[in-house]
């Protein structure tokens, strides 16, 4: 491996499919809710597929794979098809649930915030903080540490921006960037 999460993505995704389809009887039980049968998707299968998730070194490859595969999912629990044209989203809200891009920066950042809080000397801060001495590759989709949680700050707000409408208040648990 290259330092890159092809293979932990990969492992996760067949993980996951293995865990629906263990649970596709109650996923697809038509006397359950759909807001029940998102709660089951996101605690059983949803979890295996992010587990660990906080230190991949995703790219937009991977987070299209683990996309791709949620929606097959959902679609199977919806009972819809890729020809009756419903929109992924719709079908997520159906189910009362995020977009796992959503929730794969969640935990990414919630394991960010576990790392600032610890101890100056801690050797997890020490490699969070470690600066490599040399030339950098230039290749655009290799990015530090630092450079994907300030990605994944704007994107939040950016959302939560997009969630308010015009004229309302920021929440208290807006996040703030981190230099």
């Amino acid at each position: 491996m290259d330092g890159d999460a092809d293979a932990a993505v990969d492992a996760r995704i067949r993980i996951g499919s293995n865990n629906f389809r263990q649970l596709v009887p109650l996923l697809t039980n038509k006397d359950l809710s759909l807001i029940m049968r998102g709660r089951l998707y996101s605690s059983c299968v949803r979890r295996s597929m992010l587990h660990g998730s906080e230190t991949w070194p995703v790219r937009k490859e991977n987070v299209v794979a683990l996309q791709r595969a949620e929606v097959r999912m959902v679609r199977w629990m919806c009972g819809t098809k890729l020809k009756d044209r419903f929109p992924s989203k719709e079908l997520r809200e159906r189910l009362g649930i995020v977009g796992i891009a959503l929730v794969l920066q969640q935990n990414r950042l919630r394991w960010y915030g576990h790392v600032l809080r610890k101890e100056d000397n801690d050797w997890m801060k020490k490699c969070m903080e470690y600066e490599v001495e040399g030339p950098r590759p230039r290749v655009s989709s290799f990015l530090t540490a630092h450079q994907h949680i300030i990605g994944h700050f704007s994107a939040i707000q950016d959302q939560e921006e997009d969630q308010r409408g015009p004229g309302e208040r920021l929440s208290k648990r807006t996040v703030k960037h981190v230099n």
